[in-house]
């Protein structure tokens, strides 16, 4: 099933985004997540730089995907000191061990995100979750996926707890990608 951002979709997020609101007794970790992604925003420009993603959407992968860690890959968190062992495996091309920008921008092209020349609220929540994968929106629909709605009013249980496998009654303990971007909207950080 391919998933396209038609106008429905593009409602959809426009809609959940502006109804979005964090959970208050996570909104001081959404607020540390997003002080960090500041912190180094010089270093997620480098990537913007060579790949035309936005930095706070690399930055929001890196949150996701490694926990901030500039030891890992971009691409799934794995060690840089060896290719990625998991989805997608064998990344980047070369020879460990890798910097993390080299792994960053690899996993910005390899996905797909470098090809984009505009980045309107729809298409950062599109590419954000298509980076992660539409298993919850092919397979569970009845679940928004916590890798954007996390920490939100969106999400309450409900999670792949490995590739492929969903327990209906795990919650995500994850920062989601809207409410890291409602915090830096909040503060100024970015406009979208």
């Amino acid at each position: 099933m391919s998933i396209s951002l038609n106008p429905q979709l593009t409602a959809e997020y426009e809609s959940l985004f502006g109804s979005c609101l964090i959970n208050p007794a996570k909104q001081n970790e959404a607020v540390k997540i997003k002080n960090k992604i500041v912190a180094n925003k010089a270093v997620y420009e480098l990537v913007e730089n060579a790949t035309s993603v936005p930095w706070f959407v690399v930055a929001v992968i890196h949150s996701l995907e490694g926990g901030l860690n500039f030891k890992t890959h971009l691409h799934n968190g794995d060690p840089l000191s060896a290719k990625t062992v998991h989805v997608p495996k064998n990344r980047p091309p070369g020879k460990a061990p890798f910097t993390w920008q080299e792994s960053a921008i690899d996993a910005l092209i390899f996905d797909g995100l470098s090809g984009v020349q505009n980045w309107p609220l729809p298409v950062i929540l599109f590419k954000l979750e298509g980076f992660n994968g539409f298993g919850y929106r092919i397979r569970h629909p009845e679940v928004l996926t916590p890798y954007l709605w996390s920490f939100t009013n969106h999400y309450q249980k409900g999670k792949f707890t490995q590739d492929g496998k969903f327990d209906p009654k795990a919650v995500s303990k994850q920062c989601g990608a809207a409410a890291i971007l409602q915090v830096m909207v909040a503060d100024g950080d970015i406009l979208i």
